[in-house]
């Protein structure tokens, strides 16, 4: 269906999560609305020597169940969830990919840090072992594009294939991109989202440096605590969330079973600082601002956010401000919850998931909570559904999403409706 302003609108027909609260949408869900986290000691490898030694790793993952075991030897473990993530959304969406429209399905999977466990592998044996014996796949392995390409290859779609990188917000980018695409009619559906796997000894490693990670090594459970007053810092996760994105006449035409609509995208930059917000938020009100404008709604329309809510000092209690700049007194009124609370922080995939955790509360009439608030901090003094997931009717979903390097970026997700 094409508006009277000469675009499409664009809806979402599937969604596939690997995540560390569950390995599929709807253990997902059901994680997030009963107040499950993800987060414990690190297994990944051995955390002894590290300041943080928990995170919130994808559980029982087991990537020869979605792809073939040669295949899984050349793909680093952010673009095996990437691919596992792109097959459950294709077929929750039921999409057929064939020779009849094949080129005009794109894949565009954001990235903020793609490879680092092969890179870090590969470096060990550099050094130990000398150049003649590093991977002939390094480089196909580690580069963040490599998502979005393995999946445009294991689902055989010949439209574009793009790779977003912005830090935290790579996932939202990659949404957002991804529907004003289709939106102005370049394409008929695009696979999309995010994937990250940085539980690695120089991943950690370099975030306790930047001195951003929780280092509640006595109670890792209760460490990821966004807008809570005693929170000290995010925790790292990994993961993959990915959205079959339609236009509606293609989704209408194939009779595409419709989750629901993006309305608005939006993003600025801070050009401020690599790593902290200006203390007004004032990037992240234009971002959110300019979603809504290009939405065509009025703030009070909102009815949910998902905040970027990471759990880290600056971050929760600038995004407050910012919700309050964008959506004035209204602030006050809006239900906010951080699902980081449970999946700890999944960088570039971050913005994916909240993405797709903004679908599912749209179709359940749940919104999930932020876990382990116990001490309120005057500082963010908004709704943040403390502990408990609460139901409503939620027609319109604001999701922020912000990173190092001063990006901001928000979507508006509403419930699909005919007219």
């Amino acid at each position: 269906m094409v508006t009277s302003n000469g675009t499409h609108r664009v809806v979402i027909t599937g969604v596939g999560i690997i995540s560390p609260v569950g390995l599929d949408a709807v253990s997902t869900w059901d994680s997030l609305i009963n107040g499950r986290g993800g987060v414990d000691n690190i297994t990944l490898f051995d955390a002894t020597n590290h300041a943080t030694k928990f995170a919130a790793e994808v559980k029982n993952f087991d990537p020869n169940k979605y792809i073939d075991r040669k295949l899984v030897r050349r793909m680093d473990r952010f673009t095996q969830f990437a691919v596992a993530a792109s097959q459950e959304a294709l077929r929750d969406s039921h999409l057929v990919i064939d020779d009849s429209n094949r080129n005009d399905i794109s894949v565009m999977v954001g990235s903020g840090i793609g490879g680092l466990g092969t890179l870090s592998e590969q470096l060990k044996i550099l050094n130990e072992k000398g150049p003649d014996r590093v991977s002939p796949f390094l480089i196909p392995m580690m580069i963040s594009d490599m998502a979005g390409a393995q999946i445009s290859i294991d689902i055989g779609a010949k439209g574009a294939n793009v790779c977003s990188t912005s830090a935290c917000s790579s996932g939202t980018d990659a949404i957002g991109n991804a529907y004003e695409i289709l939106k102005r009619g370049d394409g008929v559906a695009i696979i999309t989202g995010g994937a990250e796997a940085v539980v690695t000894p120089i991943g950690v490693a370099g975030f306790n440096a930047a001195r951003t990670l929780s280092t509640r090594n006595d109670d890792p459970k209760h460490a990821s605590r966004p807008f809570d007053k005693t929170r000290d810092g995010f925790v790292i996760g990994e993961g993959a969330a990915i959205l079959v994105l339609e236009t509606l006449d293609f989704a209408k035409k194939r009779g595409a079973h419709i989750l629901a609509e993006i309305i608005g995208y939006g993003a600025s930059s801070d050009a401020y600082h690599i790593t902290s917000p200006p203390e007004t938020g004032e990037g992240a009100v234009r971002a959110m601002k300019m979603a809504i404008s290009k939405a065509e709604i009025a703030p009070t329309e909102i009815d949910y956010i998902n905040a970027h809510g990471t759990s880290t000092e600056i971050n929760d209690k600038t995004e407050t401000k910012a919700i309050k700049g964008a959506l004035g007194d209204y602030a006050y009124k809006v239900p906010i919850s951080s699902t980081k609370s449970m999946t700890g922080h999944m960088i570039g995939a971050a913005g994916a998931i909240e993405a797709a955790i903004c679908v599912l509360t749209i179709q359940n009439g749940v919104i999930p909570p932020t876990i382990n608030y116990t001490t309120p901090d005057p500082e963010c003094d908004l709704d943040y559904v403390p502990n408990v997931a609460r139901k409503a009717d939620v027609k319109i979903a604001l999701s922020n999403t912000f990173g190092f390097g001063g990006h901001n970026s928000a979507l508006i997700i509403r419930k699909y409706s005919e007219a």
